[in-house]
């Protein structure tokens, strides 16, 4: 795992209520973070994302895994480092709508 991925595994989804899975493979793709109840995906991009052929692979793949019924959120790693608790809340909304809990209860 990058530091990033560390951070956001260790400090928030490996102690979050709704279970998460690390490097989970689905087809010939292996997830950062997959959450079953949900049917999320969490992938946590570094620059190489950024770049032509970066972009244009995350596509096809987030398409692949959309075609399987997940929702894939992309996170950077400057919003981990910068912006974690935005981040942490972010993931926990989207957890909630997925599940049909958009108020917490």
């Amino acid at each position: 795992m990058t530091p990033q991925e560390r951070h956001l595994w260790y400090d928030f989804l490996s102690s979050y209520p709704v279970r998460f899975r690390r490097q989970k493979q689905f087809g010939r793709y292996i997830v950062d973070f997959y959450c079953s109840a949900a049917k999320l995906i969490l992938e946590v991009d570094g620059s190489q994302h950024y770049t032509p052929d970066g972009m244009e692979y995350d596509e096809e793949r987030t398409a692949y895994l959309e075609g399987l019924g997940f929702q894939v959120l992309r996170i950077s790693n400057a919003d981990v480092n910068r912006h974690f608790r935005a981040v942490c809340e972010w993931i926990d909304q989207n957890v909630k709508t997925k599940m049909g809990n958009d108020d917490g209860q």
